[in-house]
């Protein structure tokens, strides 16, 4: 059975920084590809970051780009984002998925972590 468990979301300032976690058990991170969704109240959710399986490569959303790094553990079996420079449109319920099955689809979710960005 894959378990994925984010931890590490927050309230946070605007300018600020947090580093989500998402430890995966029944599946070997290093064999699949990884990445980070978010879901805004209201809004429909959304790609923010993914990793591939060999960590070679790595995709981010505009967004995200040059304030959000994704990165994986493979001893920890586990995937971050760090968020730096964090805006108030970035709250939002922040998901893990694994299992990459094409066209940003994953098979496998976690049950997300609240991230709040006051201003």
């Amino acid at each position: 059975q894959v378990q994925l468990v984010e931890s590490g979301g927050g309230l946070v300032q605007a300018g600020g920084s947090l580093r989500l976690s998402c430890a995966a058990s029944g599946l070997i991170v290093s064999s699949y590809g990884e990445a980070w969704f978010r879901q805004a109240p209201g809004k429909e959710r959304e790609f923010v970051a993914a990793i591939k399986w060999n960590a070679a490569v790595t995709d981010y959303a505009d967004s995200a780009k040059g304030r959000f790094t994704i990165s994986r553990d493979n001893a920890k079996n586990t995937v971050y984002l760090e968020m730096n420079s964090l805006k108030p449109e970035d709250t939002a319920v922040y998901y893990c998925a694994a299992n990459y099955l094409g066209n940003r689809n994953y098979r496998y979710w976690g049950q997300g972590t609240q991230v709040t960005v006051s201003s």
